[in-house]
Protein backbone atom coordinates (compact mmCIF):
# COMPACT_ATOMS: atom_id res chain seq x y z
CA UNK A 1 0.00 0.00 0.00
CA UNK A 2 1.42 3.29 -0.65
CA UNK A 3 2.53 5.49 1.91
CA UNK A 4 0.01 7.82 2.77
CA UNK A 5 -2.59 5.67 1.31
CA UNK A 6 -5.52 5.21 4.24
CA UNK A 7 -6.00 1.69 4.98
CA UNK A 8 -9.57 0.25 3.92
CA UNK A 9 -12.43 0.29 6.38
CA UNK A 10 -12.47 -2.62 8.29
CA UNK A 11 -14.44 -4.43 11.40
CA UNK A 12 -13.24 -7.02 13.95
CA UNK A 13 -14.24 -10.36 13.20
CA UNK A 14 -15.49 -12.60 16.56
CA UNK A 15 -16.80 -16.00 14.99
CA UNK A 16 -16.80 -18.77 18.48
CA UNK A 17 -18.17 -21.35 16.17
CA UNK A 18 -18.70 -23.38 19.09
CA UNK A 19 -19.46 -20.84 21.82
CA UNK A 20 -22.11 -21.86 24.25
CA UNK A 21 -25.48 -21.73 22.92
CA UNK A 22 -24.25 -20.99 18.90
CA UNK A 23 -23.95 -16.91 20.43
CA UNK A 24 -21.42 -15.54 17.89
CA UNK A 25 -20.05 -12.38 16.35
CA UNK A 26 -19.20 -11.92 12.45
CA UNK A 27 -17.98 -9.12 10.07
CA UNK A 28 -21.58 -8.56 8.20
CA UNK A 29 -21.22 -4.69 7.49
CA UNK A 30 -22.52 -4.66 10.78
CA UNK A 31 -21.90 -7.31 14.07
CA UNK A 32 -24.68 -9.86 14.01
CA UNK A 33 -25.71 -12.42 16.28
CA UNK A 34 -26.26 -15.93 15.22
CA UNK A 35 -28.41 -18.17 16.25
CA UNK A 36 -28.22 -21.71 17.36
CA UNK A 37 -25.93 -24.21 14.60
CA UNK A 38 -27.70 -27.30 13.21
CA UNK A 39 -26.81 -30.28 15.09
CA UNK A 40 -25.30 -33.10 12.99
CA UNK A 41 -25.03 -35.08 15.89
CA UNK A 42 -25.87 -36.02 18.98
CA UNK A 43 -25.47 -33.47 21.46
CA UNK A 44 -22.23 -33.25 23.45
CA UNK A 45 -22.12 -30.71 26.30
CA UNK A 46 -18.01 -29.38 26.53
CA UNK A 47 -16.83 -27.80 29.15
CA UNK A 48 -15.54 -24.18 29.33
CA UNK A 49 -12.29 -25.34 29.01
CA UNK A 50 -13.03 -28.05 25.45
CA UNK A 51 -15.14 -24.53 24.13
CA UNK A 52 -11.98 -22.46 24.58
CA UNK A 53 -9.97 -24.76 22.87
CA UNK A 54 -12.38 -24.94 19.71
CA UNK A 55 -12.71 -21.78 20.00
CA UNK A 56 -9.18 -20.58 19.85
CA UNK A 57 -8.62 -23.40 16.76
CA UNK A 58 -11.10 -22.02 14.85
CA UNK A 59 -9.63 -18.53 15.10
CA UNK A 60 -6.02 -19.99 14.64
CA UNK A 61 -7.45 -22.19 11.60
CA UNK A 62 -8.63 -19.14 10.19
CA UNK A 63 -5.97 -16.84 10.66
CA UNK A 64 -3.43 -19.42 9.14
CA UNK A 65 -5.95 -19.92 5.94
CA UNK A 66 -6.18 -16.25 5.39
CA UNK A 67 -2.91 -15.73 5.47
CA UNK A 68 -2.29 -18.52 2.83
CA UNK A 69 -4.67 -17.55 0.75
CA UNK A 70 -3.16 -14.09 0.32
CA UNK A 71 -5.09 -11.34 -1.27
CA UNK A 72 -7.76 -11.84 -4.14
CA UNK A 73 -11.23 -10.34 -5.37
CA UNK A 74 -12.90 -13.27 -4.15
CA UNK A 75 -11.56 -13.74 -0.74
CA UNK A 76 -12.05 -10.99 2.14
CA UNK A 77 -9.17 -9.27 3.33
CA UNK A 78 -7.42 -10.41 6.32
CA UNK A 79 -5.32 -7.37 7.74
CA UNK A 80 -4.05 -9.00 11.01
CA UNK A 81 -4.72 -9.60 14.70
CA UNK A 82 -7.02 -6.94 17.07
CA UNK A 83 -6.85 -8.17 21.01
CA UNK A 84 -8.57 -12.02 20.73
CA UNK A 85 -10.36 -11.02 16.91
CA UNK A 86 -9.20 -10.71 14.14
CA UNK A 87 -9.46 -7.89 11.31
CA UNK A 88 -10.70 -8.31 8.39
CA UNK A 89 -11.93 -5.74 5.93
CA UNK A 90 -15.61 -4.59 5.78
CA UNK A 91 -18.15 -5.50 2.98
CA UNK A 92 -20.28 -2.44 2.60
CA UNK A 93 -23.59 -4.34 1.83
CA UNK A 94 -23.29 -7.26 4.58
CA UNK A 95 -23.81 -11.13 3.52
CA UNK A 96 -25.44 -12.27 0.58
CA UNK A 97 -28.16 -14.18 2.51
CA UNK A 98 -29.55 -10.97 3.79
CA UNK A 99 -28.69 -9.05 0.71
CA UNK A 100 -31.00 -11.51 -1.41
CA UNK A 101 -34.37 -11.59 1.23
CA UNK A 102 -34.20 -7.42 1.28
CA UNK A 103 -33.61 -7.74 -2.63
CA UNK A 104 -35.68 -9.63 -4.19
CA UNK A 105 -35.63 -7.74 -6.99
CA UNK A 106 -32.29 -8.13 -7.95
CA UNK A 107 -31.70 -8.48 -11.78
CA UNK A 108 -30.54 -11.21 -14.00
CA UNK A 109 -27.43 -10.02 -14.70
CA UNK A 110 -26.65 -9.57 -11.19
CA UNK A 111 -27.68 -13.28 -10.30
CA UNK A 112 -25.61 -14.91 -13.40
CA UNK A 113 -22.35 -12.73 -12.42
CA UNK A 114 -22.32 -13.78 -8.34
CA UNK A 115 -22.77 -17.22 -9.69
CA UNK A 116 -19.59 -16.77 -11.67
CA UNK A 117 -17.77 -15.20 -8.90
CA UNK A 118 -18.87 -17.92 -6.08
CA UNK A 119 -17.43 -20.44 -8.71
CA UNK A 120 -13.95 -18.42 -8.80
CA UNK A 121 -13.90 -18.28 -4.84
CA UNK A 122 -14.04 -21.77 -4.67
CA UNK A 123 -11.39 -23.08 -7.47
CA UNK A 124 -9.36 -20.57 -6.31
CA UNK A 125 -9.69 -21.71 -2.83
CA UNK A 126 -9.24 -24.94 -4.25
CA UNK A 127 -6.06 -24.31 -5.91
CA UNK A 128 -4.27 -23.04 -2.72
CA UNK A 129 -5.57 -26.33 -1.16
CA UNK A 130 -8.14 -25.15 1.36
CA UNK A 131 -11.97 -26.98 1.89
CA UNK A 132 -14.25 -24.33 2.79
CA UNK A 133 -16.41 -26.45 4.35
CA UNK A 134 -19.01 -24.35 5.03
CA UNK A 135 -20.43 -22.88 1.80
CA UNK A 136 -23.62 -20.94 2.39
CA UNK A 137 -25.02 -17.33 1.43
CA UNK A 138 -24.35 -15.82 4.78
CA UNK A 139 -20.66 -16.58 4.11
CA UNK A 140 -20.57 -14.53 1.19
CA UNK A 141 -19.77 -10.57 1.47
CA UNK A 142 -21.83 -8.15 -0.75
CA UNK A 143 -19.24 -5.07 -1.14
CA UNK A 144 -19.36 -2.06 -3.59
CA UNK A 145 -15.50 -2.31 -5.00
CA UNK A 146 -16.41 0.25 -7.53
CA UNK A 147 -20.09 2.87 -8.24
CA UNK A 148 -22.65 0.19 -9.09
CA UNK A 149 -20.32 -2.90 -8.95
CA UNK A 150 -21.52 -5.46 -5.86
CA UNK A 151 -18.84 -7.94 -6.09
CA UNK A 152 -18.56 -11.00 -3.62
CA UNK A 153 -16.32 -12.20 -1.40
CA UNK A 154 -16.43 -15.89 0.42
CA UNK A 155 -15.57 -15.20 4.40
CA UNK A 156 -15.40 -17.67 7.39
CA UNK A 157 -12.51 -19.75 7.28
CA UNK A 158 -12.69 -20.92 10.71
CA UNK A 159 -14.06 -23.85 10.11
CA UNK A 160 -12.04 -24.62 7.39
CA UNK A 161 -9.48 -27.33 6.11
CA UNK A 162 -6.15 -27.08 4.94
CA UNK A 163 -4.01 -30.79 4.64
CA UNK A 164 -0.61 -29.14 3.54
CA UNK A 165 -1.41 -27.21 7.00
CA UNK A 166 -2.21 -29.31 9.11
CA UNK A 167 -5.51 -27.73 9.59
CA UNK A 168 -9.25 -28.99 10.29
CA UNK A 169 -11.99 -26.35 11.66
CA UNK A 170 -14.88 -29.67 12.53
CA UNK A 171 -17.52 -27.92 10.16
CA UNK A 172 -19.79 -28.82 7.93
CA UNK A 173 -22.55 -27.27 5.96
CA UNK A 174 -26.11 -25.96 6.69
CA UNK A 175 -28.70 -28.90 5.59
CA UNK A 176 -29.60 -27.38 1.76
CA UNK A 177 -26.22 -26.85 1.29
CA UNK A 178 -24.92 -30.31 2.99
CA UNK A 179 -25.62 -34.07 1.74
CA UNK A 180 -25.48 -37.24 3.88
CA UNK A 181 -23.73 -39.23 0.76
CA UNK A 182 -20.72 -37.53 2.62
CA UNK A 183 -20.60 -38.90 5.58
CA UNK A 184 -19.40 -35.99 7.81
CA UNK A 185 -16.17 -35.79 5.17
CA UNK A 186 -15.26 -32.37 4.85
CA UNK A 187 -13.57 -32.44 0.51
CA UNK A 188 -13.38 -30.66 -2.72
CA UNK A 189 -16.82 -32.07 -3.39
CA UNK A 190 -18.93 -31.20 -0.73
CA UNK A 191 -17.39 -27.75 -1.61
CA UNK A 192 -19.05 -28.29 -5.62
CA UNK A 193 -22.02 -30.00 -3.96
CA UNK A 194 -22.89 -26.97 -1.84
CA UNK A 195 -21.53 -24.87 -4.77
CA UNK A 196 -24.45 -26.15 -6.97
CA UNK A 197 -27.14 -25.04 -4.16
CA UNK A 198 -25.65 -21.93 -4.11
CA UNK A 199 -26.21 -20.96 -7.65
CA UNK A 200 -30.10 -22.49 -6.80
CA UNK A 201 -29.73 -19.98 -4.15
CA UNK A 202 -28.74 -17.17 -6.04
CA UNK A 203 -30.64 -18.10 -9.15
CA UNK A 204 -34.24 -18.31 -7.22
CA UNK A 205 -33.43 -16.71 -3.77
CA UNK A 206 -34.22 -19.56 -2.24
CA UNK A 207 -32.57 -22.38 -0.69
CA UNK A 208 -33.01 -26.03 -2.43
CA UNK A 209 -36.40 -27.39 -1.62
CA UNK A 210 -37.92 -24.57 0.05
CA UNK A 211 -41.02 -22.77 -1.07
CA UNK A 212 -40.64 -19.36 0.24
CA UNK A 213 -37.41 -17.33 -0.10
CA UNK A 214 -35.43 -15.65 3.19
CA UNK A 215 -34.19 -17.87 6.27
CA UNK A 216 -36.71 -20.24 8.83
CA UNK A 217 -37.68 -17.78 11.72
CA UNK A 218 -37.20 -20.97 14.42
CA UNK A 219 -33.78 -22.76 14.45
CA UNK A 220 -36.25 -25.84 15.47
CA UNK A 221 -38.49 -25.64 12.01
CA UNK A 222 -35.27 -25.68 10.11
CA UNK A 223 -34.11 -28.29 11.90
CA UNK A 224 -37.16 -30.46 11.21
CA UNK A 225 -37.51 -29.37 7.47
CA UNK A 226 -33.85 -30.31 6.98
CA UNK A 227 -34.60 -33.68 8.88
CA UNK A 228 -37.72 -34.27 6.95
CA UNK A 229 -37.45 -33.23 3.50
CA UNK A 230 -33.41 -31.90 2.64
CA UNK A 231 -31.69 -35.03 3.47
CA UNK A 232 -33.88 -38.08 2.70
CA UNK A 233 -34.03 -36.12 -0.69
CA UNK A 234 -30.47 -35.69 -1.49
CA UNK A 235 -29.30 -38.55 -0.50
CA UNK A 236 -31.57 -40.39 -2.70
CA UNK A 237 -30.70 -38.71 -5.57
CA UNK A 238 -34.10 -36.47 -6.20
CA UNK A 239 -33.48 -33.12 -6.72
CA UNK A 240 -35.08 -29.79 -7.59
CA UNK A 241 -36.25 -28.93 -10.95
CA UNK A 242 -33.66 -26.95 -12.35
CA UNK A 243 -34.45 -27.11 -15.98
CA UNK A 244 -35.95 -23.49 -16.23
CA UNK A 245 -32.95 -21.68 -14.57
CA UNK A 246 -29.47 -20.53 -16.22
CA UNK A 247 -26.85 -23.01 -16.03
CA UNK A 248 -29.27 -25.54 -14.52
CA UNK A 249 -27.71 -28.46 -16.14
CA UNK A 250 -24.13 -27.47 -14.11
CA UNK A 251 -26.27 -26.91 -10.66
CA UNK A 252 -27.22 -30.60 -11.72
CA UNK A 253 -23.81 -31.60 -12.06
CA UNK A 254 -22.83 -30.21 -8.57
CA UNK A 255 -25.81 -32.27 -6.69
CA UNK A 256 -24.75 -35.21 -8.93
CA UNK A 257 -20.97 -35.04 -7.96
CA UNK A 258 -20.28 -35.29 -11.67
CA UNK A 259 -17.26 -32.21 -11.63
CA UNK A 260 -14.28 -33.40 -10.61
CA UNK A 261 -13.12 -29.92 -9.66
CA UNK A 262 -14.43 -26.56 -9.09
CA UNK A 263 -12.46 -25.61 -11.95
CA UNK A 264 -14.70 -27.91 -14.22
CA UNK A 265 -17.76 -26.77 -13.03
CA UNK A 266 -16.51 -22.68 -13.59
CA UNK A 267 -15.64 -24.24 -16.91
CA UNK A 268 -19.00 -25.27 -17.33
CA UNK A 269 -20.79 -22.43 -16.10
CA UNK A 270 -18.92 -20.44 -18.66
CA UNK A 271 -19.87 -22.34 -21.26
CA UNK A 272 -23.45 -21.90 -20.31
CA UNK A 273 -23.67 -18.63 -19.95
CA UNK A 274 -22.13 -16.90 -22.71
CA UNK A 275 -21.47 -13.47 -22.88
CA UNK A 276 -21.73 -13.41 -18.71
CA UNK A 277 -18.94 -11.78 -17.36
CA UNK A 278 -17.48 -12.02 -13.69
CA UNK A 279 -17.63 -8.61 -13.21
CA UNK A 280 -20.50 -6.60 -11.98
CA UNK A 281 -20.27 -3.95 -14.50
CA UNK A 282 -22.77 -4.96 -17.65
CA UNK A 283 -22.48 -3.32 -20.90
CA UNK A 284 -26.53 -2.94 -21.64
CA UNK A 285 -27.81 -4.27 -18.75
CA UNK A 286 -29.83 -2.66 -16.40
CA UNK A 287 -29.39 -4.95 -13.43
CA UNK A 288 -31.43 -3.27 -11.05
CA UNK A 289 -34.49 -3.56 -12.86
CA UNK A 290 -34.40 -6.48 -14.83
CA UNK A 291 -35.46 -9.80 -13.25
CA UNK A 292 -35.81 -13.39 -14.17
CA UNK A 293 -38.22 -16.03 -13.82
CA UNK A 294 -37.65 -18.48 -11.63
CA UNK A 295 -40.02 -21.82 -11.62
CA UNK A 296 -42.84 -22.16 -9.47
CA UNK A 297 -41.51 -23.97 -6.81
CA UNK A 298 -45.03 -23.54 -4.28
CA UNK A 299 -45.63 -27.75 -4.55
CA UNK A 300 -41.86 -29.31 -3.87
CA UNK A 301 -43.15 -32.73 -5.20
CA UNK A 302 -44.11 -31.43 -8.66
CA UNK A 303 -40.36 -29.91 -8.74
CA UNK A 304 -37.90 -32.73 -7.67
CA UNK A 305 -35.56 -34.62 -10.37
CA UNK A 306 -35.55 -38.20 -9.36
CA UNK A 307 -31.80 -39.12 -10.85
CA UNK A 308 -31.07 -41.65 -8.88
CA UNK A 309 -31.84 -44.51 -11.38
Amino acid sequence: MPAGTPPPPATRCWCPRWAPLGAGLAVDGTTVRFATPQVKKPVVYLGQTEVDERVANCFSVERQILKRLGHHPRIVRFLGLQGEGILLTEASHGNLQAYLDSHPSTGLGQRLTWCLQVAEAIDYIHSRGVVHSDLRPANLLVHETMPGALDLQLCDFGGSVCQDLGLDGFSLPDGPFYSPVFENESSTLLDIFGMGSLFYTILTGRWPYKTSPGRFAKVDDRLDWEERIVYPNFKAGRFPDVEQLPGGNVILKCWMRQFATARDALAALEEALPGTSSSSIHDGLDNSTKTMGAPDLSDDSRNIQDTAA
